[in-house]
């Protein structure tokens, strides 16, 4: 059994083959994905999704990109979504610098707030961070969420890891971890704690080797596992089981 905890099956780019994605992850073994929202409509995606299909479990919150379109409105819209019982988790909130599609002050404001409607709503977070490490440092040690979260394709250093592992978060994994010189990654896979990691496609994007180019899906979670039984000397079927187990732990299946 493998747990793809982080995926955008509700883009465009998969409506065309949808069953085929999902008898693609039949044949890999693929028994879990979790749908993750980045604004109001592709939240809303999500929860129907989960509705539609026994394997799908839905995350809801706005993406650091679309920050400043968020109203009140919105967050009363997707604190009723969080009570959908195949609602999961809050996310995927957080901060982006590298692209910077909403203001920095604006991105942080609604990454508090989100974290206070998880809170509120009994959730786990789901985390997006990029070229953004001290400021999400620091407001996760100020409003650390009640019922922790995993920092989504951890892309940190291993010196922010041990701090992110203190406060509770679990990191995840996903096709960079197969990337050639990705050191970074590689050395902080090395040292997790077992019970404290989880694997993801980010599906359709972050293509893992040997398929880098394409578009990425569910099924392809399988070259992320393997690597990191790889790095680890660990079996796929162990680390398999040893990520659904803690996906289990975190997001309370």
């Amino acid at each position: 059994m493998i747990w793809d905890t982080h995926a955008h099956l509700d883009d465009p780019r998969f409506e065309g083959d949808f069953q085929q994605i999902l008898e693609n992850m039949r044949l890999a073994q693929i028994t879990r994905v979790t749908n993750v929202g980045f604004d109001l409509p592709s939240s809303e995606r999500s929860v129907r999704l989960a509705h539609q299909h026994e394997s799908i479990y839905a995350a809801i919150g706005v993406h650091p990109h679309d920050a400043q379109g968020a109203t009140d409105a919105t967050w009363e819209r997707l604190s009723q979504l969080a009570q959908e019982d195949k609602v999961i988790a809050w996310g995927e909130i957080g901060l982006d610098y590298y692209r910077d599609l909403s203001p920095r002050k604006i991105q942080q404001e609604v990454f508090i707030h989100q974290i206070e409607l998880a809170d509120q709503a009994g959730l786990p977070i789901i985390i997006h961070n990029r070229d953004a490490h001290q400021d999400l440092l620091n407001i996760v040690k100020a409003h650390n969420p009640k019922k922790g979260g995993v920092f989504h394709c951890y892309s940190g250093s291993w010196e922010m890891a041990k701090i992110l592992l203190k406060l509770g978060f679990y990191l995840s994994f996903a096709g960079p971890l197969t990337f050639k010189n990705n050191r970074n990654t590689v050395e902080v896979a090395k040292q997790v704690p077992l019970d404290r990691f989880l694997v993801e496609t980010d599906s359709p994007y972050l293509t893992p080797e040997p398929y880098r180019g394409k578009r990425n899906e569910p099924a392809r979670v399988r070259e992320v596992v393997a690597r990191l039984g790889e790095i680890r000397g660990m079996e796929i079927d162990e680390v398999a089981q040893l990520a659904f187990e803690n996906g289990n732990r975190l997001f309370g299946l």
